[in-house]
């Protein structure tokens, strides 16, 4: 093999793990909201927005903004709904919490005994970032055991499926992104880049053509457009 071809197909592999990229169109942006100073999780129930903010699940009205409700509980990274309780990473334990009571119901271990990072819920599973190892995590809700663990190539913050398609936020220094990636490979599919300065935390579908992404330094919360599909 020549070494221009080489290079070439080398600089395509490149091409094709990081995906298409484009900039991240964000259509509202959200707070501050009183008493937050960061964003660590979000998810969606359905109709609201829900943030984690280290003492307070704090949930807002994505139509109108305004905060709905507040739930006392440590919620110090990612969250997620199964359509009737939330689970809650705190510290190197996941809490599953009542939604309506807000009362803590049972805990499982963290699959990164700390380093976890975002959180969601699909297809019967608890989907959990693993920060600094780059992993995504597919784990029992019940007991935590993994089932597999897909590797990423990015720092993982929050996590998200939507339409069959899985997605996770990245936060390294300046820089974040909302990729695509293909949950077998691994392989990135399509970047959403975040404007610079922007740290995303939490992420979250609505289940629609909006990502929901905190940011890690504000107290703000962001409604990202999800692009059409990308066949990988």
């Amino acid at each position: 093999m020549s070494s221009s071809n080489s290079q070439s197909k080398k600089a395509a592999g490149k091409d094709r793990f990081e995906g298409a990229v484009q900039a991240a169109e964000i259509v509202r942006e959200y707070g501050p909201f009183e008493g937050v100073e960061r964003i660590h999780g979000v998810t969606h129930d359905g109709h609201q927005v829900w943030a984690a903010t280290g003492g307070q699940l704090v949930a807002f009205d994505p139509a109108t903004g305004k905060s709905t409700r507040r739930i006392d509980v440590a919620c110090d990274a990612g969250t997620a709904f199964d359509g009737t309780c939330f689970y809650q990473i705190v510290e190197a334990r996941i809490d599953k919490i009542d939604a309506a009571t807000g009362k803590v119901l049972a805990s499982i271990p963290a699959p990164g005994n700390g380093s976890d990072s975002g959180l969601t819920w699909a297809e019967g599973s608890l989907w959990v970032g693993e920060y600094r190892d780059r992993k995504i995590h597919q784990i029992d809700p019940a007991t935590g055991a993994i089932r597999r663990t897909i590797e990423s190539n990015r720092f993982v913050t929050g996590v998200t499926w939507v339409d069959g398609e899985l997605w996770h936020g990245t936060w390294e220094g300046d820089q974040s992104d909302i990729r695509r990636v293909d949950p077998a490979s691994g392989d990135v599919i399509a970047r959403l880049e975040m404007p610079s300065g922007v740290g995303v935390s939490g992420l979250e579908s609505d289940g629609a053509g909006l990502f929901y992404a905190g940011d890690g330094r504000a107290s703000k919360v962001r409604a990202v457009r999800r692009p059409k599909a990308v066949t990988a």
